[in-house]
């Protein structure tokens, strides 16, 4: 690979063949038990399929933490003469590359998993969703598909069964909201990316107005370990309320920065202390878990194990699964401002919460961080982003101000004093 990403944790099950196979040698992967999972699914009832990943507990990876059976099974269920598969690998949440370290370190992980789903739900076409600017991964994915026709496990009649699936790689052209599934969706027809307004539901009425299945990378490549060893087997890692491991990318004010698989039984302060060797240069102010738009954890919360249920308590996530550490040297103005930029530059502009929002979000912070904000200032900034939370179309607008929210509700007097 060409990254310098280093892998910090040993026990793993998604990371095991990283650095280990080489991910453009299909070979390696088969002789580590690759596609046995796929082979055991032909065999299978399609409903037993789905069965057994809503019985393993699994959630989505990718920050909404849906039930992937349950999504699964709307498609499942829907009548129509073409159904459709989607990998979300648009991955432009900043600090996040987890994604890419899958698809660029073992492809054939992805690829099994895709057609084990695709195969459940009924899909005959699907796509992997790339983020244009990973050259690297595009490559590396449209190598290994081409291997994986090659040696009948995709394509035509797979394995010898009734079952074929088409698989090909779709470029995104660099806009973060192309996260969002229904502007990927849009994207992949060759529309400019930008959301629905929902209903319906892409497992319904997505692709092409025919059911669709989106799924990230990360959900996607547990699929043939839970087929391979069994629901029980997945709920028996980590919380029994949040079954499975999940990646985490540390980064920011930290010794070992890198990639980090683990249980969901653990808290953000064991990560950083047992994977990343600690705060580098101060004690630890805040983190932000789960990108740009992610939330604001205090020290406190940070030594906390937050599950899945114990995230919708509280109204966080852990969203793409990044931890980027700030110590205290770092201001909280000027992080929430550089995020505010970030924001008003990605938003698509199709919803005025959002367009309108951004704008005034980055100009109200500006005057923070030039000294001159006053309580008034602040008020009405709280209140623009309550606002936003609730009114834009799409998870843009209504988590941009998550970060915003929290270090008001946090820091409020270190923003006044600026």
């Amino acid at each position: 690979m060409k990254y310098n990403t280093k892998i910090l944790s040993t026990e793993n099950v998604l990371l095991k063949n990283i650095g280990i196979i080489d991910p453009l040698k299909i070979e390696e992967y088969v002789a580590k038990g690759g596609y046995k999972s796929l082979a055991k699914a032909l065999k299978m009832d399609r409903k037993e399929i789905i069965d057994t990943v809503s019985d393993s507990g699994l959630r989505g990876r990718g920050g909404a933490n849906f039930p992937t059976g349950r999504k699964w099974l709307f498609t499942y269920n829907a009548k129509a003469d073409q159904k459709y598969l989607i990998c979300n690998a648009d991955e432009g949440e900043p600090g996040t590359i987890k994604d890419r370290i899958l698809m660029e370190g073992d492809p054939q992980q992805l690829i099994e998993g895709m057609i084990i789903a695709a195969y459940a739900i009924g899909a005959s076409k699907g796509f992997i969703y790339v983020r244009g600017e990973y050259r690297e991964s595009i490559k590396t994915l449209r190598t290994a598909i081409a291997q994986a026709v090659e040696k009948g496990y995709l394509g035509n009649k797979i394995l010898g069964s009734d079952f074929s699936f088409d698989l090909s790689v779709a470029e995104g052209g660099g806009a973060y909201v192309c996260g969002e599934e229904t502007a990927l969706i849009d994207s992949i027809e060759g529309k400019r990316g930008e959301p629905r307004l929902k209903p319906p539901y892409p497992p319904v009425e997505g692709l092409f107005q025919k059911p669709t299945i989106v799924n990230n990378v990360e959900t996607l490549v547990n699929i043939p370990h839970i087929l391979e060893k069994g629901a029980e087997w997945f709920r028996n890692i980590g919380a029994s309320c949040s079954p499975g491991t999940k990646l985490f990318m540390l980064s920011g004010d930290i010794n070992e920065p890198g990639i980090v698989e683990t249980p969901l039984n653990i808290s953000f302060t064991e990560v950083i202390e047992k994977f990343g060797k600690g705060v580098k240069d101060g004690e630890i102010k805040f983190a932000q878990i789960g990108g740009s738009s992610g939330n604001i954890f205090t020290p406190d919360m940070l030594g906390k194990v937050w599950t899945y249920e114990r995230c919708c308590e509280f109204k966080v996530s852990y969203g793409t699964g990044s931890i980027f550490v700030c110590n205290d040297s770092r201001n909280v103005v000027d992080h929430i401002l550089t995020v505010a930029e970030f924001f008003e530059h990605e938003s698509c502009g199709k919803c005025t919460p959002c367009r309108e929002g951004t704008h005034r979000v980055r100009e109200i912070l500006e005057k923070f961080a030039y000294g001159e904000g006053t309580v008034s200032d602040l008020e009405l900034l709280k209140d623009l982003c309550l606002v936003m939370k609730k009114s834009p179309i799409c998870g843009l607008g209504q988590a941009c101000i998550n970060p915003v929210l929290d270090a008001i509700e946090h820091y409020k007097s270190e923003i006044l004093a600026n």
